[in-house]
C-alpha cells in the first residue's frame, strides 16, 4: 500500500475529474459535428416555414437566398422577386400558414398551405422538393410553390367584381338618383389641325377658360395619339350640343357609366350628391367594405341613407395561361350591391314646384297629412347634382359660393320668422289654455294698437277693418292685433308651454335633420310684453322649420294629432304621431273650419287659391325681416300653408311654402299665385 499524502491526493482527484470532464466534452462535439453534418443547417420543414414567413413579411430577397443554386441559375434575384412581389400583394396575402406533413421524409415535404386574400381564403396540399448543398437544405423553387397549378409562362390575375351603388326613386318608380351615362369630351392632339381654334371653339361650348384646356393638353403623358379629357357632361347635356362638338377638328366624345341625376337642380337639395371617397373618409370606413375610387354620399339623401346605397366590390384570383385563357380560379368573393331606395317623394310635384319657384329664393314640402308621407321637398335656386359627380370646375364653384341667391344653401332645413302663418297656431294654443273663446270679440282697434303707454312709441299694426273681431274673422283678414291681444291673454308662461308642448326645442322627428324651431332665443322664456304680442302673430323672436309647421297643420285634419312626416316608402301607410293629441279634436275642428273660410271668403288673404271641385284651407303669412322695429329697408317673406279639408279627399295632401323678398311683389299674395298651378296639377293628377 503507497501513502500519498493528502495536499497530493487532492491534485490528483482533480487531474483525474480534469480528464473525465475533457473527455465527455469530446464525446460531445464528436456527436454534435455527427448530427451537424447529418442534417445542416436545418431541416426541410424549417427552411419552408421560414420560406413561407418571408412572403408575409414581403422579405423576397431572403425568400431567394434559400433557394438552391441551380434555381438561382434558372431565375435571377430580380425576376424571382418581382414575380413574387407582384402575384402576393397583388392578391394582398396575408395570415399565412403553412403545416408540414409529419410522415415527409428526406429531401421531399408534403405540405398544407393557406392564406387571406382580398378575394377570400386560399388553401391547398403540396410537395416541396430540396437539395443538399454541402451541409444545408435549400429549395428547389418553380412557380407551383406560389399556386401548385401554376407553370412558367402562367399568370395570376385579378379581377374586380364591380357592384353597383343602389339606386333612389320615387314612390312611382321614377329615379331619382342611379347608374346612367355620362359623356366624356376630350381632344385627341393628333387629329387636331388648328390648335387655337379648336380649343377656343370647345371653351366656348363648354364653358370653360381656354387655358384650362391649354393645361391638360401639356400634361407630360399626353402623346400625339392621347386621347385628353376635357369635360364631362351627362349624355342630355351633351346631346344638345354633340353636333357643334364634333365639327371641331380633334374632338371626341365617349360614353362611360356614371351615377346621374335625371332631375338635376329640380330635386339636388333632396337627393344631395356623391363624389370619390376621400383619404380621411377611407380611412375612418376601411373596415366598411369601402376602398379607394369608390363613391360616397355628400349630402343629402346620398348621405343620409349611405349605408344601404353603399356597394360592396368583389374579386376572383385566377390563372391564366400564356395565351390569356383562364386556366383555373383561385377563389372568389361575390360582389354585393347596394340597397335601393324607394321614397314617399313624387317626382311630378317635385319638379312642378320648383318650376314654379326656380327664379325664387323659397323652400316648400308638400306631406299627405294623414299618413306623414313627404311628397316633395323643394328649395331654390339650387345647383345640378350632376356637375359634382362629374367634376366641377373650381371657377364655376367659385361663382356658386358667390352668388347671392345661395344656390348651394338648404332652405327647407332652415328655420324663419312664420309671420300670419303661425295665426292658426297660436289660436290652438289659446283654445288648449282655455283662456281664448272663438267668438269672443276682442272689439275693433282700428288699423294699429297698443296695450298701454308702458310701450312708448311702439304699436301692432294691421292691414284690414272689420267688424265682429272673433276668431273667424281675425284669421280671414290676417288681423295682427287680434292676435297680439290673444298672446297677452295666454299669457308668456303659458305660451312658452304651449310652444314646448308642440315641438318648440326639440328636434324634429325626421329623416333628414332639421333646424330645431324655436319661440325665443333662449328657449326657454318670453321675456316682454311687446315680445309676446309680437310672437301672437309669428314675428318676435318665433322661427319656425317648414317640415315642423307642416305637422303642425296635419293636428287640423287628424283630429288635433301631429303627424310624424318621413320619408321612406310604405306600401300600406300607417300614420305615426309626432305629437298625440296637440290640440283637442274641438279646437282641431273649429280651427280647419275657419281656415277654410280664408280661401272661401271673397275677402280671404288665400282666396286666390280657391280651386272649384275641391275643399281647401290654409292660412297666408308676411313676416317682416329687419334690423330693428323702427327700420323700413327691411325684405318680407311669404308664406302660405294650404291642405284639402273635405272629408272624402281619397289623396290628402298639405302644402307649406316659403318665399323671401316679396316685398313690393304683392307679400304672400305672390306666393299664393305662384302655388295655384301646383294645386291644379295635384288636383288634376
Amino acid at each position: 500500500m503507497i501513502l500519498i499524502p493528502e495536499d497530493q491526493e487532492q491534485e490528483v482527484f482533480m487531474k483525474k475529474t480534469g480528464i473525465f470532464i475533457l473527455g465527455a466534452a469530446a464525446a460531445l462535439g464528436i456527436a454534435a459535428y455527427a448530427l451537424w453534418n447529418y442534417f445542416g443547417t436545418g431541416r426541410p420543414g424549417d427552411v419552408l416555414s421560414e420560406y413561407v414567413s418571408c412572403i408575409e413579411k414581403k422579405d423576397y430577397g431572403t425568400m431567394y437566398g434559400l433557394l438552391d443554386k441551380g434555381s438561382q441559375k434558372e431565375i435571377s434575384k430580380k425576376e424571382f422577386i418581382q414575380r413574387n412581389q407582384k402575384i402576393y400583394q397583388g392578391i394582398g396575402a396575408k395570415n399565412m400558414k403553412v403545416t408540414v406533413d409529419k410522415d415527409s421524409e428526406g429531401d421531399k415535404v408534403s405540405y398544407h398551405m393557406s392564406m387571406d386574400t382580398i378575394a377570400g381564403r386560399i388553401s391547398f396540399d403540396h410537395q416541396a422538393h430540396f437539395e443538399k448543398e454541402g451541409r444545408d437544405y435549400r429549395l428547389k423553387w418553380d412557380d407551383s410553390l406560389i399556386f401548385p397549378d401554376m407553370e412558367f409562362t402562367d399568370k395570376v390575375r385579378v379581377t374586380k367584381l364591380k357592384g353597383n351603388r343602389g339606386a333612389i326613386y320615387d314612390r312611382n318608380g321614377k329615379m331619382l338618383a342611379g347608374k346612367g351615362k355620362a359623356a366624356s369630351v376630350g381632344l385627341v392632339p393628333g387629329k387636331i389641325k388648328d390648335r387655337k381654334a379648336s380649343v377656343s371653339g370647345l371653351a366656348k361650348l363648354l364653358g370653360m377658360k381656354e387655358e384650362d384646356i391649354d393645361k391638360k393638353l401639356h400634361a407630360s403623358w399626353v402623346a400625339e395619339d392621347s386621347f385628353v379629357p376635357v369635360k364631362k357632361m351627362t349624355s342630355a347635356g351633351e346631346a344638345k350640343i354633340e353636333k357643334k362638338l364634333l365639327k371641331i377638328p380633334g374632338v371626341l366624345v365617349s360614353s362611360e357609366d356614371s351615377r346621374v341625376y335625371p332631375y338635376g337642380k329640380k330635386a339636388s337639395h333632396l337627393t344631395g350628391y356623391v363624389q370619390e371617397i376621400s383619404a380621411e373618409e377611407l380611412e375612418k370606413k376601411k373596415d366598411q367594405g369601402y376602398e379607394q375610387g369608390q363613391l360616397v354620399g355628400k349630402s343629402g339623401l346620398e348621405v343620409l341613407y349611405e349605408e344601404r346605397l353603399h356597394e360592396t366590390d368583389g374579386y376572383k384570383i385566377s390563372i391564366l395561361n400564356e395565351d390569356g385563357r383562364e386556366k383555373k380560379v383561385l377563389a372568389v368573393k361575390r360582389e354585393k350591391n347596394g340597397e335601393d331606395i324607394y321614397t314617399t317623394i313624387d317626382a311630378r310635384l317635385q319638379e312642378k314646384i320648383y318650376d314654379q319657384y326656380k327664379d325664387d329664393k323659397s323652400c316648400s314640402v308638400m306631406m299627405n297629412p294623414k299618413t306623414g308621407e313627404v311628397l316633395a321637398l323643394v328649395s331654390t335656386p339650387a345647383y345640378d347634382s350632376n356637375d359634382f359627380v362629374l367634376g366641377i370646375p373650381a371657377d364655376q364653384w367659385e361663382e356658386l359660393n358667390k352668388d347671392k341667391a345661395k344656390p348651394l344653401y338648404n332652405r327647407f332645413r332652415q328655420k324663419w320668422a312664420p309671420g300670419s302663418s303661425f295665426k292658426p297656431v297660436v289660436a290652438g294654443m289659446g283654445m288648449n289654455t282655455g283662456k281664448l273663446k272663438p267668438n269672443e270679440d276682442f272689439g275693433y282697434s282700428g288699423l294699429s294698437w297698443q296695450k298701454d303707454n308702458s310701450w312708448g312709441s311702439y304699436k301692432v299694426t294691421t292691414l284690414h277693418t272689420y267688424e265682429n273681431a272673433v276668431l273667424e274673422n281675425a284669421l280671414i283678414y290676417s288681423d295682427n292685433i287680434y292676435f297680439a291681444k290673444a298672446a297677452l291673454k295666454i299669457g308668456a308662461k303659458d305660451y312658452a308651454a304651449q310652444a314646448k308642448h308642440l315641438g318648440f326645442g326639440q328636434e324634429l322627428p325626421f329623416d333628414i335633420k332639421m333646424a330645431v324651431s324655436q319661440f325665443s332665443n333662449n328657449q326657454k322664456s318670453i321675456d316682454s310684453e311687446v315680445q309676446l304680442a309680437d310672437s301672437g302673430y309669428g314675428q318676435g323672436q318665433v322661427l319656425v322649420n317648414p317640415v315642423h309647421l307642416a305637422s303642425i297643420y296635419s293636428a287640423f285634419v287628424n283630429k288635433g294629432s301631429m303627424v310624424r312626416p318621413y320619408l321612406l316608402y310604405k306600401k300600406k301607410p300607417e300614420p305615426e304621431y309626432w305629437m298625440k293629441d296637440a290640440f283637442s279634436e274641438k279646437t282641431a275642428e273649429i280651427i280647419k273650419k275657419d281656415l277654410i273660410q280664408v280661401i272661401e271668403h271673397p275677402d280671404g288673404t288665400g282666396h286666390g287659391a280657391r280651386t272649384p271641385g275641391v275643399k281647401l284651407a290654409g292660412k297666408t303669412g308676411t313676416a317682416e325681416i329687419k334690423a330693428s322695429k323702427s327700420d323700413t329697408s327691411g325684405t318680407e317673406l311669404g308664406w302660405f300653408g294650404v291642405f284639402t279639408a273635405g272629408k272624402s279627399e281619397k289623396e290628402p295632401w298639405l302644402l307649406i311654402t316659403m318665399a323671401e323678398d316679396v316685398k313690393e311683389r304683392g307679400g304672400s299674395g305672390y306666393v299664393v299665385k305662384k302655388t295655384l298651378p301646383v294645386i291644379k296639377a295635384k288636383e288634376n293628377e
